[in-house]
Parts: structure tokens; sequence; C-alpha cells
């Protein structure tokens, strides 16, 4: 379902080992917003809920609720550093329309909607 490159894997490990809880896991899901549609969201979350639905992928424990799930189907994230900066890059087959930074997108199936204002 998701897809995290080792390079995103051993940074998203680095920032758990920083942490102060080991019961932590990774929470991917979308929200209603941003400047395309749907804005993403990627974090540290220690409480489970019953719409979870839980992951194993390289080594990490990712969470994704049901609603996020059938807009995150086959996305791949990744981490990329350079010589001035680093981050997190989503790839997402299912969107149809992104915006320039990369946070938020709309799918084929939500084009008619209406975008809600808002910053990436």
């Amino acid at each position: 379902m998701i897809a995290i490159s080792e390079s995103a894997a051993s940074k998203i490990k680095e920032m758990l080992a920083q942490e102060e809880s080991e019961d932590l896991f990774l929470r991917i899901g979308v929200k209603e917003g941003g400047c395309s549609g749907f804005s993403y969201g990627m974090g540290f979350d220690d409480e489970m809920h019953d719409n979870d639905k839980q992951l194993e992928v390289e080594g990490l424990k990712v969470v994704v609720d049901d609603d996020s799930a059938k807009y995150l189907n086959g996305l791949q994230i990744d981490f990329k550093e350079t010589a001035m900066s680093g981050g997190f890059t989503i790839e997402n087959p299912n969107a149809s329309v992104t915006c320039g930074c990369g946070s938020s997108f709309r799918t084929a199936t939500d084009a008619g909607k209406p975008a809600e204002a808002g910053e990436c």
C-alpha cells in the first residue's frame, strides 16, 4: 500500500530514536485543505484508533486511518538530501493535480470539488 525508501526509513528511524517514547509509530494521513484540495500529514503518534490500519514498512510501524487509505494506496515516500537542504518527498499515483511544494494534491474523482483556500 505504501512504500518508504531506505533513505526515508533511515531518516525516520533516526528521528524516532531522538524521541523519548518507545511506543511511537509513524502516522500518515490526508485531510481536506491545502491549495490543491487535500493535504498530507505525516508525524509520530502513540495512540491507535478503531479505524486505523497498521502496516510494517521497511522495519517501521506505519498507521493509516481508513478515510486516508483510499488516497494513499501506492504512495511512495523518499528522503533526499542535497548540499543545501534535505527533506521528504511524496509521490502519489492517485494525485491528478499537486501543488508546487508537493504538500497537497487533488484526485481525478475530486476534480469537480472546489479547493479550500490555504497555503502549501
